[in-house]
């Protein structure tokens, strides 16, 4: 297959959520080159009407195929749930059909099954994703039986981009939303973090979450799902670059926003410094 024909694989996200992902998919999958696009300057998507998330996701998708990726994930659960179906059914016949688009909301509830035993599953997320309903419609989907429950925590998302993910501060919130989403229904013995901001809450959470209640780790699902997903469509994965020396693949970061801005943020997500390239949509 011709070079040209092949491209890394692009990640997307509003911001530095998506980061989260990024960091499980290169653990799980290091051979391939990989393109970040943090959508910063429009950040956060979260609060935003349907038609703006879909214009911005369409947008940045565009981008990254424009940058040569061939498959591009939105590491972003409120594009996933606003903007995907309708890229994947109305945009990308018409862009090139050889092209995927995926997101994270699918695979994440694909595993539900192991994480509860009462069929009671709570959803932390953006006001934006618990307003669409789109965990409790592919919940609905794929387990009849289940009952979701959505709850959105408005407060986190600024509490980490603002850097106080691991100060006591932080802890008010978590416990309030901890305790709001119980009082919805005790029965919860499951909670998928919705938003891929929130493993920086990761341990906050367990720390003030009863023991018996799962709480489900979006990245490293989203990960396994597409090591599977490039297994079982082999010419998709022939279409993807890799790295010359057969060890870890490139990354690229790219933002909307100020780009010394994004590095530093970007660093405390992923735990080492890199270097992002501001760029124009």
């Amino acid at each position: 297959m011709p070079h040209n024909n092949c491209g890394p694989i692009g990640i997307f996200d509003s911001g530095y959520g998506g980061l989260t992902i990024l960091k499980e998919i290169r653990k799980a999958l290091p051979q391939y080159n990989y393109i970040y696009l943090g959508d910063n300057a429009r950040a956060p998507y979260g609060t935003r009407s349907f038609d703006i998330v879909y214009r911005f996701t369409l947008e940045s998708v565009k981008h990254l195929f424009n940058q040569g990726c061939r498959l591009v994930i939105l590491a972003c659960n409120t594009a996933s749930a606003k903007a995907l179906r309708t890229i994947q059914q109305h945009d990308l016949p018409g862009i090139d059909p050889s092209r995927r688009v995926l997101g994270v909301i699918r695979p994440t509830v694909e595993r539900l099954g192991e994480y509860t035993s009462t069929g009671h599953v709570g959803i932390f997320g953006t006001p934006g994703t618990i307003q669409s309903e789109s965990y409790d419609m592919e919940i609905t989907k794929l387990y009849p039986g289940y009952r979701p429950i959505g709850h959105a925590c408005p407060m986190w998302v600024p509490l980490i981009e603002n850097g106080e993910a691991y100060n006591d501060g932080a802890d008010y919130f978590v416990k309030q939303e901890i305790f709001r989403i119980l009082n919805k229904d005790p029965e919860i013995d499951a909670i998928i973090l919705g938003c891929t901001h929130y493993p920086l809450l990761y341990d906050k959470i367990r720390r003030f979450l009863p023991e018996h209640i799962s709480l489900i780790p979006q990245g490293e699902i989203v990960a396994n799902s597409l090591a599977d997903y490039l297994r079982r469509h082999p010419q998709m994965e022939s279409r993807l670059t890799r790295s010359s020396t057969g060890d870890t693949g490139s990354c690229i970061y790219l933002t909307t926003e100020n780009n010394a801005k994004f590095s530093t943020m970007a660093s405390l997500f992923l735990g080492e410094s890199i270097n992002a390239t501001t760029i124009e949509l």
